[in-house]
């Protein structure tokens, strides 16, 4: 699946290995190289719903975003690279249909 970055900042932070590990630790760099790893490695977000780190769709004023954990409460939030967004007929997200998504900050939502 083709990854998009919001900036050069969070492309920065997903590409190098030294970036990542002084941004969210060790273990948090790790987490995050293992699921940009794994959305390049499928065709389509679908592949990933069972994948560990929990990919789901959030809600209220973080609509039409996604997230994936990176251990801890740290998330890697993203959105459907692929335009337009592609629905099912009820109006969710058509998982299937999304071959890019775009990664758009590393933080903790929970506060």
């Amino acid at each position: 699946m083709e990854i998009l970055f919001a900036n050069a900042r969070i492309e920065k932070i997903c590409s190098d290995d030294r970036v990542a590990h002084k941004v969210l630790g060790k273990i948090g760099a790790k987490f995050l190289h293992k699921q940009i790893e794994a959305i390049r490695q499928v065709a389509n977000l679908e592949m990933l719903r069972f994948y560990p780190g929990h990919y789901h769709e959030l809600i209220g004023n973080r609509w039409g975003q996604l997230a994936v954990s990176l251990g801890g409460r740290s998330r890697l939030i993203f959105e459907p690279g692929t335009l337009p967004r592609p629905e099912k007929p009820d109006g969710g997200l058509d998982w299937s249909k999304v071959t890019a998504v775009e990664i758009i900050e590393i933080t903790d939502y929970h506060d």
